[in-house]
């Protein structure tokens, strides 16, 4: 009989490349090479699936070899007994079945070797079946590491060297080869596309700066935008995908398996979690997820710490939901053998990812407290605090408790940054001391800043809520403010956490308000810029949910304060105008002797000359100042004009005739009542009135 053929070459060996198997000198005649076969099977197979890769491996030596079926071997057989017992099977092994071993040995370390021969080629890029003989023999392999002949163990122990250098050169060749690459133009697209409202929708004009005052309300309501935003179109969120292609994670899991079952473990977990690693470092550049110092992020600009805070919330939620759920379920496919090398892998895998989220995390937490940061630094701790119960589904056991701690560490300081900017926030308010009055009266800019940026916050209210325990402290600082009474006690204990806050910064706010309403000499001016901007507080409470978390108790005090300006503003401005229509006794144009009709007619005459000196004062300087609310605008008109012109009309009524009987009497009377009624149309509408009103010839 010929020689039974050699085992295929490696792809690209060339035809006939392959080295000779020497056959035992025993075997001859085509039955006993197929009794000696199934002799062979029959002693090494622990079961059907180890006969069927012996069965591969010999009739990669002799395709006759190939007609034995695993059916022929019962279960268990007794390579199974052997398994259970090495020592045991050893000493009673035969001469024979240990003849069998050793000449199945030597056909797997010569194909081990040929393999070897060929470093370049790749056991996985050639044929399928090539791949299965490899395994086949790699098992036969680490079975002989255990053999009681020395010899044959330390020639075992050379081949499974050979075998895992070249299989660990396998794995990581099919892991890179096989990964799944982001799709980095989409991804951005989907950054892009993120609006987190947030402080974006904070008017930048409306920013409070002293040295310039702004008039232009915030931009776009922001209870609605950031809701919107964070349900931005990632095509990422909570989608699990594959990281390797699946038709790669069988032939992973076997390589792996076979590492394991050598003793090569540690060199196994070496190599898949450098790739591993490498790999997620790169999706988080995609994500935009950047390594960065403390000292790199304190230097860096608000525009762009802002953009990189932004990317961070994206991030973590792309990397938990999609990423690590997807290395989560990776580890579990490829290292199933290994328990412990399962979750040992995955922390070793997932550290670099974790602590890079984490040191950003950390990094902002203690960067330079400013009230613009802290819309960001709330998005960043809810979707931490969003994600850590999902980690705690990937991260269990002992190499877990480490990184769980860790990110609950970093949540805790984010929630800490977010308390201390709250009180930073606050001292801003009280201390804030320009000098420069707003000229027409009109609303503050710092009024427009503090009541967008609070009505941001509530967006935020059940994270607020748990971050600001202060019980009791706002009674203390309310009540300061405000000799509050037993009322306005069980109203602030009514309040939740994040309401007692608000009532504070909005009390620094109107005490503010008031001083600078000092910054006025015109007391008369003083209730407008009062009127303006405490309707405007009133307004952002009402049409926000600050409305809901205030209540009506707030609200109707603000309004009362409203209407006592209101009737202030008319004591200061009109009382000494309607002096000079208040009646003295002067008599009527029919009563008394010449003598007395002429000092009456004088009288007259200078109350009407007073009256109208006085009027156009007003005139001239509360046309410049401003009312912007339609309503408040329109109701002040009213309560002039049912102050001033009735009293006017009467007046003229009852002495216009001792004036309209001398010269220059349109010197006196200068304005009918309706000339009056227009003028008053003109006042609070921030420009110099017309100069086209009709008035008496």
């Amino acid at each position: 009989m010929s020689a039974p053929s050699s085992p295929p070459p490696p792809p690209g060996a060339g035809e006939g490349g392959g080295l000779p198997v020497p056959v035992p000198a025993a075997v001859v005649g085509d039955d006993k090479v197929l009794a000696a076969a199934q002799h062979i099977v029959k002693s090494l197979a622990t079961s059907k699936n180890a006969a069927d890769d012996m069965i591969r491996i010999l009739s990669g030596f002799d395709h006759r070899l190939s007609s034995i079926t695993s059916d022929l071997f019962p279960s268990p057989s007794p390579a199974a007994a052997a398994a259970a017992d090495p020592e045991a099977s050893a000493e009673h092994e035969s001469p024979a079945s240990a003849a069998e071993s050793l000449a199945a040995f030597e056909a797997a370390e010569q194909l081990i070797h040929l393999w070897d021969t060929t470093p370049e080629a790749l056991v996985f890029e050639a044929p399928e079946d090539d791949a299965a003989h490899y395994l086949a023999a790699v098992d036969v392999a680490v079975d002989q590491l255990s053999s009681p002949n020395h010899a044959v163990s330390g020639r075992a122990g050379v081949a499974v060297q050979l075998a895992m250098a070249r299989l660990e050169e396998e794995l990581r060749h099919l892991m890179l080869r096989h990964a799944v690459p982001l799709d980095a133009s989409g991804l951005f697209c989907s950054l892009r596309r993120l609006s987190l409202g947030s402080m974006d929708d904070l008017d930048t004009s409306s920013e409070f700066d002293p040295a310039t005052p702004h008039s232009q309300d915030g931009g776009a309501g922001p209870d609605t935008a950031r809701s919107a935003g964070i349900a931005g179109n990632n095509p990422f969120d909570d989608q699990v995908f594959d990281l390797v292609r699946p038709e790669a994670v069988d032939e992973l899991r076997a390589i792996a398996d076979r590492m394991v079952r050598a003793g090569y473990a540690s060199e196994l977990a070496q190599v898949y979690c450098a790739i591993r690693r490498d790999l997620l470092d790169e999706c988080l550049n995609v994500l935009g997820v950047e390594r960065l110092s403390i000292d790199e992020v304190q230097r860096i600009e608000w525009k762009h710490l802002n953009d990189k805070m932004k990317k961070w919330v994206h991030g973590v939620k792309t990397v938990v939901r999609s990423l690590l759920t997807g290395e989560r379920r990776l580890c579990d496919q490829v290292l199933a053998a290994s328990d412990e090398l399962r979750d040992e892998c995955f922390v070793e895998s997932t550290k670099g990812c974790i602590m890079q989220i984490r040191n950003f995390g950390d990094a902002v937490a203690v960067c330079t407290r400013s009230p613009e940061k802290l819309s960001r630094i709330l998005d960043m701790y809810e979707a931490l605090a969003e994600v850590i119960p999902e980690l705690k589904e990937l991260f269990f056991g002992s190499y877990g408790d480490d990184v769980i701690h860790d990110l609950d560490g970093v949540l805790e300081r984010l929630g800490d940054a977010v308390k201390g900017t709250l009180l930073e926030f606050g001292k801003v308010l009280q201390q804030e001391s320009s000098r420069r009055p707003m000229m027409a009266g009109e609303i503050h800019p710092m009024t427009r800043y503090v009541m967008n940026y609070l009505r941001l916050l509530v967006v935020y209210s059940d994270t607020l809520d748990t971050l600001l325990d202060d019980t009791g402290a706002g009674d203390v600082e309310y009540n300061a403010l405000h000799n509050g009474t037993d009322e306005d006690q069980e109203y602030l204990k009514s309040l939740t956490p994040l309401g007692r806050r608000m009532v504070k910064l909005i009390s620094y706010l109107e005490a503010n308000l008031e001083e600078k309403s000092k910054l006025y000499e015109d007391a008369a001016l003083q209730c407008i810029f009062s009127m303006n901007n405490t309707l405007y507080i009133v307004q952002k409470v009402k049409d926000s949910e600050l409305g809901r978390i205030l209540g009506d108790h707030w609200i109707r005090r603000r309004r009362g304060k409203i209407r006592q300006n209101s009737k202030s503003y008319l004591r200061v401005s009109w009382t000494r105008v309607l002096s000079y229509l208040r009646d003295d006794g002067h008599g009527s144009s029919g009563s008394g002797s010449f003598g007395s009709s002429g000092s009456s007619s004088s009288r007259i005459k200078e109350k009407f000359k007073n009256f109208n000196l006085a009027f156009d004062e007003i005139y001239r300087s509360q046309t410049l100042w401003k009312v912007p609310d339609p309503q408040l605008r329109e109701e002040l008109k009213i309560s002039i004009s049912e102050n001033v012109i009735p009293a006017y009309r009467a007046f003229t009524g009852r002495y216009g005739s001792l004036v309209d009987s001398g010269r220059n009497s349109g010197k006196y009377i200068k304005y009918t009542p309706e000339d009056l009624e227009n003028h008053l149309s003109d006042l609070f509408e921030g420009s110099l009135g017309s100069a086209n009103h009709s008035r008496r010839r």
